[in-house]
């Protein structure tokens, strides 16, 4: 008899089952001690709410807006690098799973199927999320290419021009391309399922980056390529030529520090992502709950304030809109779902969240999830 999913820890157990022991931990991991990693849920079970009793909650709205987009509840999918090693065909997948659900989905430049691959396998416009590299040039066309795609959004991710360590993805031997070992040969055979659908998908290494990275005789590490390719002197100043050739909605993502809030609403961003990264870059950083609020009140209603790294229950994602989120964001979430059950994995995160959500405010008293007050959250005496 099958277990009911009733939980996004459901399809994580599915997830670890079913993908390749070096891909699931790619995702599911963080760097270095991964004390940020643990905190960033940490943090949100000490939140405690008040329950409200005896209020009219029948009609409850989850719709609401995100960069002036109508969605069906404040939730978006995160850009998560090599999504379709999780599951075959997996940002398609993701993005149609988005479409159906009425939310959001924004696509990693590190991702396996390209922008135009995914473009072609959804009829709904998504975001995309760019790194800068140091070959700028590539970096424009990659934002052309978004836009050619008719991309809804351009997300800068601003945190990770230079990697964390990852100690898992160095032990499990992940590499560009990956790397062929007896070891993760037994684990793919392991898993014909998660074989067969990868075969299937119309690309298996990142189609973004095609003729960017090396052959099989110059394997190196995902760390060390992303160091070579990366840009750290990106910086405020060059927001204005990314301007240039994006003249849509831009997202900053990586915001952890107020002041950050602050110059980021000077530059005339059209929204920010309060982002540790998923405790995969600076560990002993703080929980992204911890300083939401902080952030929130810097930036006093001068972009969109949105919200990752943790929500894992629509309970998080009350949370977060209760300090002040405009919508959360889902990363791992999304890649368990996936590597669970593949679309219908990310559906059923999805519906769990909103559920889960839905719940939470019927029992706090709320009926609209874009106005949840502070005061939702418990403040003890």
């Amino acid at each position: 008899m099958k277990t009911p999913v009733t939980n996004i820890a459901d399809l994580r157990a599915l997830a670890q089952r079913r993908v390749p022991r070096a891909f699931f931990e790619y995702a599911d991991r963080g760097s270095y001690d991964e004390r940020t990693l643990h905190e960033n849920r940490d943090a949100l079970k000490r939140l405690q709410l008040r329950q409200r009793v005896m209020q009219d909650v029948d009609n409850r709205s989850l719709a609401t807006t995100i960069l002036g987009q109508s969605v069906s509840m404040p939730l978006a999918i995160a850009p998560t690098g090599l999504t379709g090693l999780q599951h075959g065909s997996g940002e398609i997948l993701g993005a149609r799973a988005a479409a159906e659900a009425g939310i959001p989905f924004c696509l990693s430049t590190m991702s396996i199927c390209s922008i135009e691959q995914v473009r072609a396998g959804c009829d709904t416009p998504f975001w995309f999320q760019v790194y800068v590299m140091r070959d700028r040039g590539f970096t424009r066309e990659l934002i052309r290419r978004a836009r050619a795609a008719q991309c809804s959004a351009l997300m800068l991710t601003a945190d990770l021009t230079v990697q964390g360590q990852r100690h898992r993805e160095i032990k499990n031997g992940l590499s560009v391309p990956p790397k062929v070992t007896l070891r993760n040969l037994l684990d793919i055979a392991s898993k014909p399922r998660w074989a067969w659908h990868v075969l299937k998908a119309p690309s298996r290494s990142f189609g973004n980056l095609e003729g960017r990275i090396g052959g099989a005789d110059s394997l190196t590490t995902l760390a060390q390529w992303i160091a070579s390719q990366f840009d750290p002197t990106l910086n405020w100043d060059d927001l204005a030529w990314i301007r240039k050739e994006w003249p849509g909605k831009l997202i900053i993502k990586g915001i952890l520090d107020p002041e950050d809030a602050r110059l980021a609403v000077q530059h005339g961003v059209d929204a920010i992502v309060v982002s540790n990264h998923g405790g995969r870059q600076l560990d002993g950083a703080p929980a992204t709950i911890d300083v939401l609020a902080s952030i929130v009140d810097a930036v006093q209603g001068g972009t969109e304030v949105l919200f990752d790294s943790g929500i894992t229950s629509g309970q998080d994602l009350f949370k977060a809109l209760a300090l002040g989120a405009r919508a959360g964001l889902i990363g791992k979430a999304f890649l368990y779902g996936l590597g669970a059950n593949g679309q219908q994995g990310v559906t059923q995160a999805i519906e769990l969240i909103r559920r889960e959500l839905s719940v939470t405010m019927a029992l706090t008293g709320q009926r609209d999830a874009a106005s949840i007050p502070r005061e939702v959250i418990w403040r003890k005496a």
